[in-house]
C-alpha cells in the first residue's frame, strides 16, 4: 500500500510514522509513506496557497490551484482509488471505513486548514471525505495520523499476530470484552475464574456475553437498528 499525504505541515506528520507498529510496517515495506508540501506547488513568489472567501467572511480559504497540481502530479505517477479530504463535516471514521480502506492499493490524504479548502476541490478532485469526530482540529494532519494508524494496523503482515485485528472492538459490531494477564490475583483483585479455567467454549461464551453487556451499557447505540 501506498498513502501519499499532502500537507502544509509535513513535521506535524513524522514522528507517528518513526516508532510501533507504523514503523515496523515502513520498514518491512508493508507500507509506503510520502509526505507532499502544498508551499511547493505554489505558483506565486510568496508560496502562497491562501486567501479571503469570496463575499467575505472570516478566516482564510486553500487555494483551488496548488491543490489541483499536487494531485496531478501524483497522478501521473500512479492510480489512485481514493483521494480522501478530512473534513470535521465528512462521514465519521469507523472500522468499517477502515477496513475497507485497508485493501486499496494507493491513497490520496489532504490535510485542511484554515477555514478549510475551495468548494471546488472538494467537487472535482476529492472522492471521499472522511472525520475523526465531531469536533474541529487546527489541522488536518492530526486526523491523518489517526486514519494512517487505523489502515495501516490492518494490512496483512503489519501486526505480529493477524488475528488480533479481528478481535478489536467494533469489528463485530459489539465493544471488546474485558481482557486480565498475569498475575491471577494481585492485591485481591482476581481475574475471573473461567479465564483460568482452561474451557476454551465457556471461555468464548463468557467473551461474547461480556462484549453485549458492555456494549449495552457503554455503546447501546451500535445495538439499535439501522431500519
Amino acid at each position: 500500500m501506498r498513502i501519499d499525504i499532502i500537507t502544509l505541515f509535513p513535521e506535524l506528520l513524522r514522528s507517528p510514522f518513526e516508532a510501533s507498529i507504523l514503523k515496523r510496517a515502513i520498514k518491512a515495506k508493508k507500507v509506503v509513506i510520502d509526505f507532499h508540501t502544498l508551499r511547493d506547488y505554489a505558483q506565486n513568489k510568496n508560496k502562497q496557497v491562501d486567501d479571503y472567501p469570496f463575499g467575505g467572511g472570516a478566516g482564510m480559504v486553500m487555494k483551488i490551484e496548488p491543490i489541483d497540481l499536487c494531485i496531478r502530479h501524483l497522478k501521473k505517477e500512479r492510480t489512485y482509488e481514493e483521494v480522501i479530504y478530512l473534513t470535521p463535516d465528512g462521514e465519521q471514521l469507523n472500522q468499517s471505513i477502515s477496513n475497507n480502506l485497508s485493501t486499496k492499493k494507493n491513497i490520496i490524504i489532504l490535510c485542511g486548514h484554515y477555514k478549510g479548502v475551495d468548494q471546488r476541490v472538494r467537487d472535482h478532485l476529492i472522492t471521499r471525505e472522511i472525520s475523526i469526530g465531531d469536533f474541529v482540529l487546527s489541522g488536518g494532519e492530526l486526523a491523518a495520523a489517526v486514519l494512517c494508524d487505523s489502515i495501516i494496523r490492518l494490512i496483512p503482515g503489519v501486526l505480529g499476530d493477524e488475528s488480533s485485528a479481528l478481535t478489536d472492538s467494533y469489528q463485530d459490531g459489539l465493544l471488546a470484552p474485558p481482557i486480565y494477564t498475569r498475575p491471577a490475583n494481585y492485591k485481591g483483585w482476581e481475574v475471573p475464574k473461567i479465564l483460568t479455567s482452561g474451557n476454551t467454549p465457556e471461555v468464548e461464551k463468557w467473551r461474547e456475553s461480556q462484549a453485549l453487556k458492555k456494549t449495552k451499557k457503554s455503546r447501546p447505540d451500535l445495538m439499535e437498528d439501522p431500519r
